[in-house]
C-alpha cells in the first residue's frame, strides 16, 4: 500500500540540504510566539520546536460527506474552521499537558492522543470539521459557506459545552468589551453548591474553570488601521496569549506571534488526506499524526492582515485572569486607540448575559461582509 504522503523534505528531515527555511528572519528584533519571547539567533531551534508542537489543522479530503451537498473536502471553505481548531488545540494542550510540552514524531502520550483525536475528520470527534460545520449550519451558516472569526468562536463556545473532558469555558466578548462579571460567573464554580459568584465566600472552596477568552474585533474598514498595531503586539506579548484568528483578505490564517512589523502564522491552506490516528501504532497512524504538525511557520506584514480578527487568551487560573485584566487596563487601554476595553459590570443597556440566553435561539453576530468569496487558494503543494 502506498504511503499517505512524504513530508520528509519539509517537516521531519534532520538535513534541510539546499532548502533554507524563511520562517524566522535573522534579526535583532525579539520574536514573540504564543506569549513567549525568543531570540532569532539564539533560540531558532527552540522556536521551531515549539511551533512544530502546535496542532496544525489544514484542509482535508476524503472524509465522510458533510451536509446536503455531501462535501468530502473542506478545501476552499474550511480555512477559518481550521484556524478555530488550532486555537482550541493550543488551549487543550496547555490545560492537559503544559505550555512547555514538546511533540516529536515518536510521541504517544495518551493525553496528547486524546486531544488530537478530538480534531479528527469524523462525525464522532467533538471538534471535527463535521461538528464545527454542522453547528455553524444550525446557526445560519450553511456547510461550505464562509465563517468569520466571530462565527467560529461562537460555534466552538457551543461545542465545548458538550465535551466535559476538555474542562474549558469559552467566553466570546462582543462590542469590543470584556466584562469581568460575566466571566467570573462562568468560571468560578463553588464546590457542593453548584452555584457561582463574583467573590467566593471565604469558608467555601471554589474552583476556577480554565477560560478561553476570544475577543472578535474589526480593526479597520478594508485594511488594518496602523493605530492598532501596537495593541496587537501587546496582545501577542501577553503570557496568556494563544494567538489570533485572522488572516489575509479571504484567507484565514492562525496568527501565532510577530517579529518586527510582521506577523508569524500557521497556514491551513494545504490539502491533506483524511484519516485517523487512534493509538498511533501502525505506520499509517504515525504518518497521519505527523500531518498535524508543521515545522516552519510563515510571515506577512501586519498591515497586510484582514481587519477582521479575534484575539485569543487562555487563563488557566484566576491569577492568570487577574494578570490579563491588569495588562488590558494598564497597557491596552492606555493606547490612543485601544483594541478593546474591560469593565467590572455589564452595562445596563446590554440586557441579560448571553449565558442566560438559549444559544439555540440566538443569532450569531457577524463582523464580516456578506460577500466573502470562497477561498480557492492552496499551499505550494497538495499532498496526494
Amino acid at each position: 500500500m502506498d504511503a499517505l504522503f512524504d513530508l520528509s523534505f519539509l517537516n521531519f528531515s534532520s538535513e534541510i540540504s539546499d532548502f533554507e527555511a524563511d520562517d524566522i528572519p535573522k534579526t535583532t528584533y525579539d520574536v514573540w510566539v504564543l506569549g513567549k519571547k525568543y531570540s532569532a539567533f539564539q533560540d531558532i531551534d527552540r522556536i521551531r520546536r515549539d511551533i512544530n508542537s502546535i496542532i496544525w489543522c489544514t484542509y482535508r479530503k476524503g472524509f465522510v460527506p458533510i451536509g446536503d451537498e455531501g462535501l468530502t473536502s473542506d478545501k476552499g471553505w474550511g480555512c477559518m474552521l481550521r484556524c478555530g481548531q488550532m486555537v482550541l488545540g493550543v488551549a487543550l494542550v496547555r490545560i492537559h499537558l503544559s505550555s512547555d510540552w514538546v511533540w516529536t514524531p515518536e510521541t504517544r502520550d495518551p493525553t496528547y492522543l486524546k486531544i488530537i483525536q478530538r480534531f479528527e475528520d469524523r462525525k464522532q470527534a467533538p471538534y471535527s470539521i463535521h461538528q464545527v460545520a454542522l453547528t455553524g449550519a444550525s446557526e445560519g451558516k450553511e456547510v461550505g459557506q464562509w465563517f468569520g472569526p466571530n462565527t467560529v468562536a461562537q460555534v466552538l463556545k457551543k461545542l465545548v459545552q458538550y465535551d466535559k473532558w476538555s474542562s474549558l469555558i469559552i467566553h466570546v466578548a462582543l462590542d469590543n468589551t470584556v466584562v469581568k462579571e460575566d466571566i467570573l460567573q462562568q468560571c468560578i464554580v463553588k464546590n457542593d453548591r453548584g452555584d457561582s459568584a463574583n467573590i467566593p465566600d471565604k469558608n467555601i472552596e471554589s474552583e476556577w474553570m480554565p477560560l478561553l477568552l476570544i475577543v472578535p474585533l474589526r480593526l479597520g474598514l478594508s485594511e488594518i488601521n496602523p493605530t492598532y498595531i501596537n495593541g496587537l503586539k501587546i496582545c501577542f506579548q501577553s503570557p496568556q496569549s494563544i494567538g489570533v484568528i485572522g488572516g489575509k483578505p479571504n484567507q484565514a490564517l492562525y496568527l501565532i506571534g510577530y517579529v518586527g512589523e510582521e506577523v508569524v502564522y500557521l497556514d491551513p491552506h494545504t490539502t491533506q488526506k483524511s484519516g485517523v490516528i487512534e493509538n498511533k501504532i501502525t505506520e499509517e497512524e504515525k504518518e497521519m499524526d505527523c500531518t498535524y504538525h508543521c515545522k516552519y511557520a510563515s510571515r506577512i506584514p501586519i498591515l497586510s492582515m484582514d481587519p477582521s480578527v479575534a484575539v485569543c487568551f487562555l487563563c488557566q487560573t484566576r491569577s492568570d485572569f487577574d494578570d490579563l485584566c491588569v495588562t488590558i487596563e494598564n497597557k491596552l487601554m492606555q493606547e490612543c486607540q485601544p483594541l478593546f476595553e474591560i469593565c467590572d459590570k455589564r452595562p445596563a443597556h446590554w440586557g441579560p448575559s448571553d449565558n442566560d440566553i438559549d444559544f439555540q435561539n440566538t443569532a450569531i453576530f457577524e463582523f464580516e461582509e456578506d460577500d466573502r468569496q470562497f477561498d480557492d487558494s492552496d499551499g505550494e503543494f497538495e499532498i496526494l
